[in-house]
């Protein structure tokens, strides 16, 4: 076990990969990631009332232009900044939905940082596990790139947009492995 924040939580063993969890999507149906085994994954933290909530058109049009090439937009809401994600599961997918048009995976609410930090994000930014791509989720809208092994091989802070040229060239390299 490892002690996260007072917490303590499963250790991953060396080569643990993105898609060794299982989560609960955002109709409270559990999803096991590694249905997405084969894909390259854009795992990202989401809010509905952040000032960089408007990346949610550049997640929508990602998605839509590499989905078929294998490649999947994996969303994830979580309240850990200044209450910015309130809203309910429901009232969350009726949003994105509504709002931005959003078909790419949601999952349900998780926290992403201090003592009640899901198992998949202990993992995203864990030192150990990720090196250079781990550490502290720091605002919303963080981004991180999985390949189709499931493991993390790159990281995006908030405010780089998803249609950075660094992100789409780091989705097109690994569509192309």
């Amino acid at each position: 076990m490892l002690l996260v924040g007072g917490l303590a939580v499963p250790a991953f063993s060396e080569g643990a990969k993105v898609t060794d969890h299982t989560v609960k999507n955002i109709d409270g149906e559990d999803v096991d990631l590694k249905s997405y085994e084969g894909k390259v994954l854009l795992v990202v933290n989401v809010a509905s009332k952040c000032g960089l909530t408007p990346q949610y058109n550049d997640l929508v049009a990602l998605h839509e232009e590499y989905k078929e090439k294998g490649f999947e937009v994996l969303g994830f809401p979580a309240n850990n900044f200044m209450g910015q994600e309130p809203g309910t599961d429901e009232e969350i997918k009726t949003f994105c939905s509504s709002k931005f048009g959003v078909e790419f995976p949601m999952f349900s609410k998780v926290s992403v940082k201090d003592d009640d930090v899901a198992p998949l994000y202990v993992e995203l930014t864990s030192e150990e596990e990720n090196g250079e791509f781990g550490g502290d989720i720091k605002w919303n809208f963080t981004k991180f790139l999985v390949n189709k092994e499931g493991q993390v091989v790159a990281r995006f802070e908030p405010k780089t947009k998803p249609s950075d040229e660094d992100v789409i060239a780091a989705i097109e390299a690994e569509l192309a492995k």
